[in-house]
């Protein structure tokens, strides 16, 4: 079933087993419920249908609201019945065809200008009402290329035509969305190029029907939304595992020799894998961690990323499994060794062998079957959207640090005997404080991503972060933590909300990069330190199960707080602020920079 939402997609099957393949993905255990409004300036209908299957396979069980035929201003604007539906999502699904102040050949540079910036502040509008009225995610098309110019070549460098206003005005979009939190781009122009604007358009599907996209498009416009959205919850992988021979070189070093492995610029082949590595380096750089996971004797696969001609080298890896172990075995244990999830695995390897037991053995992994031919080895990564960000913070270029930093840390555990001198010698200090401005984005991507150490995994946005931030109803508290090996970074977050003299955790998480280290202990202690001095008698905390954060069922029993209910799926605890003494014992609370 995994394979039909991924590269190269087969659209036709899609859409005609659209209902048979619903029912199968409704069969799945758990998902998460989200609103989406599609809010279109043309057809969207068979849109919506495609768009909920890739989500249902996501894990996302989305609830839609879809406007009337080009209704989308009216409905942002002034429509009570999208207010009742306070959605998480809205997607605007604009194209060329919605430009309403188009230039004309007769219109002179002044004339041109007054109509970009009158068609922006059009779409300005309309993002900034949606964000104030419903505090959601908005979705943007830019603007795809259109099928014909009316001035050939010219069409792109003279300020009269419509191929050179698009480009304008994307790049005006594109600046605003720099600066926004709330709204992303779903980038239609880049993807009618790729498909190709002759089978992205149907001029016939347009006239008739009022679709601004040919019916085969549709399922790829699908997908590209539903990386956006998948990304938003936290659902995008983390990690490339990449096998060795003809995968990350050509050859097989073990009987060819170093010598012979195929990389550099020499022939066609050696450049192919050249041109691979560069991307995966691009992956690396921007925050996806990378793997081995190798059939090969260990020096020859360290001779091998020592070669010279090497993109990628040993240290860029956070994990090198080459040994004569099964493959599905090696993956397994990288991921408890970065402590990621298994879901959040890609598998990339040129034997269809390897890669159906891989399958067959850890289905949440995903692994592309990308053939035997390296040239294509990256449209499988970039197409299927695996590793898609809506923004790059400064954690995400510094998360293969501190991957690289935990994994000095478990290597100095094995010199002690005793784990609490192994936490003293940490020398661990953290910052803990309420919400601050440098911080919010940061914040808000975590409660979008973190799912393991998250006892309730309620997700927030920018907007309401930053509403938060400012209540005095609410306690908010960030934690960052370091160490004598490195910095971690923000890595936990809590959320409270005081009613008289009670506070109820509506949120605590933590990165599991730092479990078991004892800033769940310091946070707590920090929490009954507000509770103190905002003269707070009682604490509950809540945990909801989900699939993913079993680990953390009996935290509030851990820190002494008493069941007041309980069920399979639910449980709710409370604890008496006077009767708590101090928890951590290792950590240093302080400033640093």
């Amino acid at each position: 079933m995994q394979e039909l939402f991924e590269f190269p997609l087969d659209a036709s099957y899609l859409l005609r087993k659209k209902r048979a393949i619903k029912k199968e993905l409704l069969k799945k255990e758990s998902f998460i419920s989200k609103k989406i409004a599609i809010l279109g300036g043309s057809t969207t209908a068979e849109l919506k249908e495609i768009l909920e299957l890739f989500l249902l396979n996501e894990g996302i069980k989305p609830q839609f609201y879809e406007s009337d035929y080009n209704k989308y201003f009216e409905d942002i604007m002034f429509s009570d019945e999208l207010k009742a539906f306070n959605p998480d999502i809205i997607y605007i699904h604009t194209s060329y065809r919605n430009i309403i102040n188009c230039p004309k050949i007769h219109d002179d540079k002044e004339q041109i200008q007054k109509k970009l910036e009158k068609e922006f502040d059009f779409y300005k509008i309309l993002w900034e009402k949606a964000i104030a009225d419903h505090n959601c995610v908005v979705i943007q098309n830019n603007f795809e290329f259109p099928r014909n110019r009316s001035l050939g070549n010219l069409d792109t460098v003279n300020y009269n035509g419509l191929t050179y206003f698009i480009n304008k005005l994307n790049i005006m979009f594109s600046e605003y969305v720099q600066e926004s939190t709330q709204v992303l781009i779903n980038d239609i122009n880049y993807l009618s190029s790729w498909i190709g604007l002759d089978r992205w358009h149907d001029m016939s599907f347009w006239y008739h029907f009022k679709y601004a996209l040919s019916y085969n498009a549709i399922p790829h416009l699908a997908k590209s939304i539903s990386n956006l959205i998948k990304t938003i919850y936290g659902k995008s992988r983390k990690c490339l595992v990449l096998d060795l021979d003809n995968t990350l070189w050509g050859g097989i070093i073990g009987d060819d020799g170093v010598g012979q492995v195929k990389i550099g610029k020499e022939t066609a082949v050696a450049e192919g894998y050249t041109g691979f590595q560069e991307y995966i380096k691009e992956l690396s750089s921007r925050g996806v961690t990378l793997a081995i996971a190798s059939k090969n004797e260990y020096e020859n696969a360290i001779e091998g990323l020592n070669h010279p001609e090497m993109i990628i080298k040993k240290e860029d890896f956070s994990s090198i499994k080459a040994n004569w172990q099964p493959k599905f075995i090696n993956i397994d244990q990288i991921a408890k060794e970065i402590n990621i999830g298994i879901d959040s695995l890609v598998f990339i390897d040129d034997n269809p062998a390897e890669r159906d037991i891989v399958k067959s053995q850890l289905p949440l992994v995903a692994v592309p079957n990308v053939g035997e031919d390296v040239a294509k080895f990256i449209d499988f990564i970039d197409r299927n959207g695996y590793f898609e960000p809506i923004k790059i913070s400064k954690e995400d270029m510094q998360r293969n640090e501190y991957y690289g930093e935990n994994k000095q840390r478990e290597e100095a555990k094995a010199k002690y005997n005793n784990y609490d001198e192994y936490l003293q010698s940490l020398n661990m200090i953290a910052d803990i404080k309420p919400f601050q401005s440098i911080y919010l984005e940061r914040i808000a991507q975590l409660t979008n991503k973190t799912n393991q150490f998250n006892l309730t995994t309620k997700r927030y946005s920018f907007t309401e972060i930053e509403q938060i931030s400012k209540s005095q109803n609410k306690v908010s508290l960030y934690g960052r933590l370091k160490d004598k090996y490195g910095d971690n970074g923000l890595i936990s977050v809590v959320i409270g909300d005081i009613k008289g003299k009670e506070l109820h955790i509506d949120l605590w998480l933590m990165s599991c990069r730092v479990l078991k280290r004892d800033m769940e202990k310091a946070m707590f202690d920090s929490i009954v330190e507000v509770c103190k001095e905002k003269k707070i008698d009682l604490i509950y905390g809540y945990y909801y199960k989900t699939a993913k954060n079993k680990m953390v069922k009996d935290h509030y029993k851990n820190l002494g707080f008493k069941a007041v209910e309980e069920s399979d799926d639910y449980n709710k605890w409370m604890v008496e602020v006077s009767k708590l003494e101090k928890k951590n014992k290792f950590i240093v609370r302080g400033e640093y920079e």
